[in-house]
């Protein structure tokens, strides 16, 4: 197993200092953020982060990330891409650079629910079932382009999305290659929507979990009801020592079923500076780890 950090979660960092803080504080990888975000003051996670890597002009930038990655003495954990299924030509680009980066695998994301607002989007109110269906149709095309290119495409569990369980990301890629396309199981997303005991997850999922995110999360009573005069909850992010999740239960549950690959954090709480986050993640992991029973530093399949 090997840890890596998602540069979504450093947005005061550019790419050079990123990969300089990182390879120093002893992280074995990257995984790069590329998308196309408005710019803000100061950076933040969404919108003028320093660590993304721009969707336009992305070919561009491929020699420049794989060079500061390797001269840093970092791997790619592979590549956090917001292309969406249907958007086939932005997929495909996706594709070819982290071919060309030989970052081995992407994410290509999937649409929100219908009855979910997604960024700057309202609403589709576009049927489960129809946005599904839509899917899995465009995954067939995504696994074959995946194939030609030599790499793996990854659907994300995350909540407001058509996939935020396991159960649904596997119906989703049933009869796909498992070698082409995959799962990223993350700890965080589930405690929002789509948590299903870990252990029985990653045997459903089977040959098609290949990638893990860590973060964690808590739920917050507000002080006003609803119309109805009920309590309402709000989910926040939270580091990874204080969520409601448990990292060592899910590293014993890796452990379990013989998971060696990859584990990148995207933490996006704030109660400590980026630089100590970063640093007192990878020493937390660590330990975990060990008292799971994982092997660090081995090789990722």
């Amino acid at each position: 197993m090997k840890f890596s950090v998602f540069t979504a979660s450093t947005p005061d960092w550019t790419p050079e200092e990123a990969v300089t803080a990182l390879s120093a504080q002893g992280w074995d990888g990257i995984e790069w953020r590329v998308t196309d975000q408005a710019d803000a003051t100061p950076a933040g996670f969404w919108a003028g982060n320093k660590a993304n890597v721009p969707l336009t002009g992305l070919e561009e930038n491929v020699e420049r990330i794989g060079r500061i990655t390797r001269a840093a003495g970092l791997e790619f954990s592979g590549i956090g891409g917001y292309a969406r299924c249907d958007n086939h030509a932005d997929v495909e680009r996706m594709l070819a650079a982290t071919a060309a980066l030989g970052a081995r695998q992407v994410r290509v994301t999937v649409p929100p629910l219908g009855t979910a607002a997604w960024g700057a989007e309202e609403p589709s109110g576009t049927p489960y079932p129809v946005l599904f269906e839509n899917a899995r149709r465009d995954f067939a095309w995504v696994a074959e382009r995946a194939a030609h290119h030599g790499v793996k495409a990854l659907v994300e569990l995350h909540h407001r999305t058509i996939t935020a369980s396991a159960s649904s990301a596997r119906r989703l890629l049933e009869g796909l290659d498992p070698q082409h396309v995959g799962v990223i199981h993350d700890l965080g997303n589930l405690l929002i929507e789509g948590h299903e005991d870990y252990l029985p997850a990653f045997e459903l999922l089977g040959d098609y979990l290949a990638h893990i995110h860590v973060k964690n999360a808590i739920w917050v009573r507000r002080d006003e009801t609803d119309e109805s005069g009920a309590a309402v909850w709000v989910n926040e992010w939270a580091p990874l020592q204080s969520g409601q999740g448990s990292v060592l239960a899910y590293f014993k549950a890796l452990a379990a079923y013989g998971y060696d690959g990859w584990v990148t954090v995207e933490d996006f709480s704030t109660a400590l500076p980026l630089e100590d986050r970063t640093a007192g993640n990878l020493a937390y992991l660590h330990r975990a780890a060990a008292l799971a029973g994982l092997a660090t530093g081995a090789a990722v399949r």
